[in-house]
């Protein structure tokens, strides 16, 4: 367990994701979501752990984790909820939902990007709103390099980064007010949270898609170890690359085209990785598994699936041993560049 600083929070070594209860890449049954609640609370080793946001299927995640855990009668006490805000559900009105098109199905709902003090405000409350009986004890502002990244001009992106600012403002005042028990941030490009931290006072960041095996850049493993040093906790999140790595046809949630240089390259290394892994009798997920969990300064990491039978083998994933003869072999395989 790693104690989340000035919260007093334990978190686990293996945290639940929730985007498959938003119906990422597929729609899922109402009851294969509540076998997959019902698996991550009876597995956990103490408080299930669960990180959501209202991107995920347009508030579909938070609304489905709120009505599992009621039917599963869990004792709000019995459960930790991080919810990533930014991301306002709306209506919908258009064929498909316009915010990440593509992603998520059978959506009833749209989601708009709102971060700014007002807007942060009104994500957290609405969250918990979807949440029903439940409420989000660790908040954070979801997916900040992507706001950025729309700027056109370096003025603009610092409007936008105060936006960011004035969100981080509401979240403290949140903190201060006892609303939730730590603030934090989650994002692709680890940059914007190097950016962050020096602005901002976190007790925790969440780097989705950045520090896996299959990319891992040395600077981003500095930047971890300052982290940590500071007592900030990282949360390694979409180790898989968003599925990719074990077998997912998309990289970091974008299809990968076999007949495109940077597909079949993908494609190569990961026919490569599953070789090594098949020599050595190991599953690729323990590998991916292993090795974003393993990384100095990384406490958890955030796991999600579709298969309520793989929770407990994910929870058993932080556990399992690799020799290191197999890293070695990725190695000279060049498929890493070295041994963490």
């Amino acid at each position: 367990m790693q104690t989340l600083s000035s919260t007093g929070i334990d978190l686990p070594p293996v945290i639940f994701g929730t985007s498959c209860l938003g119906n990422i890449y597929e729609a899922t049954p109402f009851e294969t979501k509540l076998s997959i609640v019902q698996a991550c609370v009876e597995n956990s080793p103490g408080k299930a752990v669960f990180d959501t946001a209202g991107k995920y299927g347009a508030g579909l995640a938070l609304e489905s984790l709120g009505k599992c855990l009621e039917e599963l009668k869990v004792d709000p006490k019995d459960v930790l909820i991080s919810n990533k805000l930014g991301w306002y559900q709306v209506p919908l009105t258009t064929p498909e939902p316009t915010f990440e098109p593509g992603v998520w199905k059978e959506l009833s709902h749209d989601a708009v990007q709102r971060i700014s003090y007002e807007g942060i405000l009104e994500c957290f409350h609405q969250g918990n709103a979807l949440l029903g009986s439940y409420s989000s004890q660790l908040a954070s502002v979801h997916d900040p390099d992507e706001y950025l990244a729309r700027a056109t001009s370096p003025e603009e992106e610092e409007r936008l980064y105060q936006d960011i600012l004035d969100a981080y403002r509401a979240l403290a005042e949140l903190k201060a007010s006892g609303q939730v028990l730590g603030v934090g941030v989650g994002a692709k490009q680890w940059r914007i949270i190097e950016r962050l931290s020096k602005d901002v006072q976190l007790d925790w960041v969440m780097i989705a898609n950045s520090l896996t095996l299959h990319d891992h850049p040395a600077a981003l493993i500095e930047f971890i170890e300052q982290l940590h040093q500071k007592g900030v906790v990282v949360i390694n999140s979409a180790v898989f690359n968003g599925g990719f790595l074990i077998g997912s046809d998309y990289y970091n949630y974008r299809p990968v085209a076999a007949d495109t240089a940077e597909g079949q390259k993908l494609l190569e290394w990961r026919t490569k990785f599953w070789a090594v892994c098949e020599q050595f009798a190991i599953k690729p997920a323990e590998a991916c598994f292993n090795f974003g969990f393993t990384v100095p300064g990384v406490s958890s990491v955030a796991l999600s699936t579709t298969k309520p039978h793989k929770v407990k083998p994910n929870i058993e994933m932080a556990t399992k041993t690799i020799p290191p003869a197999f890293w070695d072999a990725l190695v000279q395989e060049g498929l890493i560049d070295k041994r963490i």
